[in-house]
């Protein structure tokens, strides 16, 4: 490895660093498991690749100058920024760089998605245009091409309105990596205006719009705004609640659940592919040709029929007085599916005489004390359903219905 003293000496330009082929490897085998559709996970690879090497080479060079190592930002949710921005940031000390990987061949211009400039807290010091090479998979390489301060990209890049980016041409870039290394510490930052506030109901709807994994480009969907978007990134929990939905997860499966309180009563879900429901819970099967579920098989049709495996629940629940004891229908389907993961689609549905559900009922799925997600009714509802999510053996998950003042809460494990 070069330190400082010797790429100065030797009037080093670029950090040229060659991929080693176990570090491609496992970068594509994480990328494959960690997100929800093929662009997605190619950036994931590219941005791994590019992170492995780079902060291995500059944990050596921060050794031998006895400086401090540098960290992933942010250590343990790297995957939800993936997931929908490409850029790959670290902290060394107070200074922030973003990594910006490209496979461009003739590179012409840094390309830096505006998340990465506009949010405050995502805000660096440097940007560095990374041209990666993985062409011949023994002969693969990454160079830094050059890198340009947050100072400079506020006041002298090309803002593209298309792709919310803003660009520099790589002539503009400082090319000499040496000078980034000896300015370590500097700020570099300009000033950005605070986001904009998103209420928790606004998030929702938005979580609803973007979660769908097959919008391959949330971050550009024509009808949420930047700031919008801007401000639903920012906020961890909401960000990580869009990554869970687009990868139909619960919270669970990412960091442990909290101990369930001893006096909670759980409704034991994997008892029910052994025909074994709990009090107030029964087979679909059983109720499907009564009176008291009116026109509600076509509910099932929701459900992946094509797998034998699948087991639908239901229970009755009565709505209180408000509502001349009105009665809703709470289905929830499960499904086995590999590596021993359960998936689990929830919907609530009117029942007997009535035809719509009841304007304003929301249903709500949580875990560990954290709302996932909320569906509510309009007018004229048939049914509303929460995004199908999938979960682990173990796993604890509450499903609320509210409708004004009367709320009422069944909650699970797997």
């Amino acid at each position: 490895m070069f330190n400082l003293m010797e790429l100065a000496s030797n009037n080093t330009k670029h950090l040229w660093l060659k991929i080693a082929v176990t570090e491609q490897k496992k970068a594509w085998r994480y990328s494959q498991q960690h997100h929800s559709n093929p662009i997605a996970r190619y950036n994931s690879y590219l941005n791994h690749i590019c992170l492995d090497h780079f902060i291995s080479w500059l944990e050596d060079w921060q050794q031998e100058e006895s400086g401090p190592q540098p960290l992933i930002w942010p250590e343990k949710d790297i995957f939800t920024i993936l997931e929908v921005v490409n850029g790959i940031a670290i902290q060394v000390g107070e200074t922030q760089l973003v990594l910006l990987p490209t496979e461009t061949t003739d590179l012409e211009e840094l390309s830096v998605p505006q998340e990465w400039v506009d949010i405050p807290n995502w805000v660096a010091d440097y940007y560095l245009a990374v041209q990666v090479n993985l062409d011949d998979e023994d002969e693969s390489w990454m160079a830094v091409r050059g890198f340009a301060t947050h100072r400079q990209l506020k006041n002298e890049a090309r803002y593209n309105q298309s792709d919310r980016t803003y660009s520099l041409a790589v002539d503009d870039l400082t090319e000499n990596f040496t000078i980034l290394l000896a300015t370590l510490g500097l700020n570099f930052r300009e000033e950005v205006p605070p986001l904009a506030t998103l209420s928790a109901a606004e998030a929702q709807d938005l979580l609803r719009t973007l979660a769908n994994s097959s919008i391959y480009s949330p971050r550009l969907h024509a009808d949420v705004s930047f700031s919008q978007w801007a401000a639903l990134l920012a906020n961890e929990q909401w960000r990580k609640q869009l990554y869970n939905q687009r990868l139909g997860l619960l919270q669970s499966e990412v960091s442990p659940v909290a101990d369930i309180a001893p006096n909670k009563i759980q409704v034991n879900l994997s008892q029910w592919f052994d025909k074994v429901f709990e009090i107030g819970w029964q087979s679909i099967d059983t109720l499907i040709n009564t009176s008291q579920l009116g026109n509600l098989a076509f509910a099932t049709r929701s459900f992946d029929a094509s797998k034998v495996s699948v087991i639908n629940g239901v229970k009755l629940i009565d709505l209180g007085m408000q509502l001349g004891e009105q009665t809703v229908a709470l289905l929830v389907a499960l499904t086995e599916e590999a590596e021993a993961k359960t998936s689990v689609l929830v919907q609530v549905h009117p029942t007997g005489n009535q035809k719509y559900l009841p304007p304003y009922l929301k249903l709500v799925l949580s875990s560990s004390g954290e709302t996932l997600q909320v569906v509510e009714s309009r007018n004229q509802d048939y049914y509303i359903s929460l995004n199908r999510f999938k979960c682990v053996r173990e796993t604890s998950f509450s499903i609320q219905l509210i409708l004004g003042d009367f709320s009422i809460t069944e909650d699970f494990v797997i």
